[in-house]
């Protein structure tokens, strides 16, 4: 049984969905529920890092998520904003740190080469992580 849940979001519309379901499966189980976002940095070991996002952007994102989680009942819901050079990176890392039981993505609709050419988040959370995913689309 699922009593930690991490969601994993990025402010597109298939991560609603995400949040939708993640909401769902806490309010059900009476689950803690942690609203995640990554923003990517970028740079080298001489120089600062840099973020690919303004943090604020991304802080309104995961503020009206949790509005959003809260509205659908989610008792015990948080957000964490999350600096990594790879999302799945992220995500996992963190999962695996807190203990989670269960991590919640969505996809997007890449298929054929753009697939291929930039694969998937939600794939490669699925095949490092050390719970339970589910994706959602």
């Amino acid at each position: 049984m699922a009593h930690k849940i991490l969601c994993a979001i990025d402010g597109t519309p298939h991560s609603h969905r995400a949040l939708e379901l993640a909401s769902e499966m806490a309010t059900k189980l009476g689950a803690a529920l942690t609203v995640c976002s990554v923003n990517i940095v970028t740079g080298s070991g001489r120089g600062p890092l840099i973020s690919l996002k303004p943090d604020a952007e991304i802080e309104t994102v995961l503020t009206s998520a949790v509005g959003d989680a809260g509205k659908a009942g989610v008792k015990d819901v948080k957000w964490v904003l999350l600096r990594s050079r790879e999302a799945a990176t992220g995500v996992v890392m963190y999962a695996e740190e807190g203990k989670y039981d269960i991590i919640i993505t969505g996809t997007g609709d890449k298929t054929g080469i753009s697939r291929l050419m930039l694969g998937s988040v939600a794939a490669d959370i699925a095949g490092r992580a050390h719970c339970s995913v589910m994706i959602a689309r």
